[in-house]
């Protein structure tokens, strides 16, 4: 661990996304903050996203480009490809906040033992980068693996784990929609200690696959909470997002 200023591995996962890739390239490799390792998890793409991680070949760490079991099998890969003190899942699409954000980051950690988990806010942006809104859901002041009883209050790009845990923990390929929000309550339950920036750290595009397989999504968050939660208390909490939903339209 390299005191207060820890090394991000940032993993990159991409199928034919051609569209926005070299948008989320440029916004790792542009980040002031040096301590930056760069994995992009390519799925054997058939477009040009090949040769956009050509063209940026020099600033990407690793690239592995070959068939795979779907994202979060990528993401496996991508973990094991890592060697940073924590890792950042910034997909095709999405981008780091501002130029500086990592600095920030690191500069909120004042102990020399550094946090399991690092977190902080989302805004939801367009295809053109322009903000649209905050993420509806908001980050809790202390975060622990109870608080996602209320849903995933921190979008998944905006939780940064220790390398240590995630590869304790991986995905689990069960979950063809949700595994990110099974895996952020098992790293959760681990950490000891979980650190809020109270930083915007992510530019999350409004559109993935959990939003275009929304009702596959539900269901599979569903079946997460009551593994972790239990049947009884995963039922109230459902009453409680349909009664919420309800005051909020």
């Amino acid at each position: 661990m390299n005191g207060t200023n820890p090394t991000f591995s940032i993993i990159t996962v991409t199928y034919n996304a051609g569209k926005v890739l070299e948008d989320t390239i440029q916004s790792v490799i542009s980040q002031t903050y040096r301590n930056v390792e760069y994995i992009i998890v390519d799925g054997g793409s058939k477009d040009n996203t090949l040769e956009i991680i050509d063209k940026y070949s020099k600033h990407i760490s690793k690239t592995v480009s070959e068939p795979d079991k779907g994202l979060y099998d990528a993401m496996n890969k991508g973990i094991r490809m890592a060697t940073g003190d924590y890792l950042c899942f910034l997909n095709a699409g999405d981008k780091f906040h501002e130029k500086d954000t990592l600095q920030q980051i690191a500069e909120t950690l004042k102990d020399k033992d550094l946090p399991d988990v690092i977190y902080g806010e989302t805004a939801i942006v367009d295809e053109t980068g322009k903000f649209l809104h905050m993420r509806r859901l908001s980050t809790p002041e202390r975060l622990n693996w109870k608080s996602f009883k209320q849903g995933m209050l921190v979008c998944h790009q905006a939780f940064l784990a220790k390398r240590e845990l995630a590869l304790k923990y991986p995905y689990d390929m069960q979950y063809r929609f949700s595994a990110d929000f099974d895996w952020c309550i098992r790293i959760m339950k681990e950490a000891k200690c979980l650190h809020n920036t109270r930083l915007t750290l992510i530019d999350y595009l409004n559109e993935g696959m959990t939003t275009r397989n929304h009702k596959a999504s539900l269901k599979e968050r569903f079946r997460i909470m009551a593994k972790h939660y239990g049947w009884v208390s995963t039922i109230l909490h459902h009453c409680w997002f349909v009664i919420r939903l309800i005051l909020v339209r």
